[in-house]
């Protein structure tokens, strides 16, 4: 049985991960949480792949140095490969003596008691977890190996962190996939929509061109003004397409932050659009991830329908402070539409999927529209 205090330590340790929504600050927190709860020199979580090593290994308890020197990643063999394979878990007076124990390279730390649990959700094997070199705790003499191995309660405890931590992996694979999918989404609606305009100018430069053509020997004059249109047709055609290379990488959240990401994507349908849109922001620093994802993502879809839908001429973003929290406004002049009428119709213009995202991060969402009047979509979140 824990005392109150084992019991605190591990609650906090399955609640920081389940906060963690990248795979990678899951695997760092899993690693971390079970050293600390079992109290390990050596804590590491490999998450094999499929040619008999690892997509990722992550450790605790050795420094970067130490890690460069021990050269390239494990492969699945020895005790590893028996976790991962039977899924069943290895706890070991001395790692050395086993029939199993391969070495480690020169740089490698020295372990000898050993503790590893598979991270498996149903029969599938996640990662490995292992700890290594259990701390004396005060009062308590080391065994001959230097420690004081690990115990069967320690192997209960780690086995309950390891199906949390199935999970809490599990969940952050799903999250990573989801934001895939939206980019990928978001990439082909703009594509769809530079191509729309691009093609416009391209055809337009064509009729224009023609009729140079035909007027460059009767009237030279009226040809030459022509030229000029067909070069400001060019002009703004390439512009396009050189925002087309830029808007279909993945959306830059993290190498540019949410500022910078949604000012490029107002500049791209300004160009895309004969609407005009525009961006401002006035004292909005930088936001958890989860909370620029969410803000992008709803800007996002209140373009979509102020473009698609509203038949817009102008559309305002803005970012603004308002005391602890980031506002996001989207403001359009468009057809407007009545907010009850399109909900009883079963026609949301996406409009749940932005209260989902806004309440999913502890934010709030209010729309305000009517017929002829335009829209406004706002939505809060906390920590601005």
């Amino acid at each position: 049985m824990l005392p109150g205090s084992g019991f605190a330590a591990v609650s906090a340790a399955l609640l920081a991960m389940n906060r963690q929504l990248q795979v990678r600050d899951v695997l760092q927190t899993i690693v971390a949480s079970a050293r600390e709860l079992l109290d390990a020199e050596y804590a590491a979580l490999g998450v094999p792949d499929d040619q008999g090593g690892f997509a990722q290994f992550v450790v605790a308890g050795v420094s970067e140095e130490q890690w460069r020197r021990i050269g390239p990643l494990p492969r699945q063999h020895g005790i590893l490969a028996a976790m991962l394979r039977d899924a069943t878990p290895q706890r070991l007076a001395d790692v050395r003596t086993d029939p199993r124990f391969g070495g480690w390279p020169d740089a490698h730390p020295e372990l000898a008691d050993f503790l590893g649990m598979p991270i498996a959700d149903g029969e599938e094997v996640l990662g490995a977890l292992f700890l290594a070199n259990k701390r004396c705790p005060p009062g308590r003499a080391p065994s001959r190996t230097g420690s004081c191995a690990f115990t069967a309660q320690d192997e209960e405890l780690l086995r309950l962190l390891a199906q949390h931590a199935a999970i809490a992996l599990t969940n952050a694979r799903l999250h990573e996939r989801s934001r895939e999918l939206t980019i990928a989404g978001e990439r082909a609606r703009i594509g769809h929509e530079l191509h729309d305009a691009v093609a416009q100018k391209l055809f337009s430069l064509r009729l224009t061109a023609q009729a140079a053509t035909a007027l460059v020997d009767r009237d030279p004059a009226r040809a030459k003004a022509e030229l000029r249109e067909v070069a400001r047709l060019s002009a703004e055609a390439a512009d396009e397409l050189r925002a087309a290379v830029v808007e279909m990488r993945p959306a830059g959240l993290d190498e540019d932050g949410l500022v910078a990401t949604l000012r490029t994507q107002a500049q791209v349908l300004d160009r895309a659009h004969s609407a005009e849109v525009s961006f401002s922001c006035e004292g909005v620093r930088a936001l958890p991830a989860a909370q620029e994802e969410a803000l992008l993502r709803v800007a996002q879809e209140a373009l979509h329908n102020s473009l698609r839908h509203a038949g817009a001429s102008r559309v305002c973003v803005a970012l603004t402070r308002r005391g602890p929290a980031a506002v996001l406004t989207v403001t359009d002049d468009g057809s407007g539409f009545d907010p009850d009428a399109e909900r009883s119709a079963g026609r949301h213009l996406g409009l749940v999927s932005m209260r989902d995202r806004a309440a999913g991060v502890g934010g709030k969402l209010t729309v305000q529209s009517e017929p002829g009047k335009g829209t406004a979509v706002e939505m809060e979140v906390p920590g601005g």
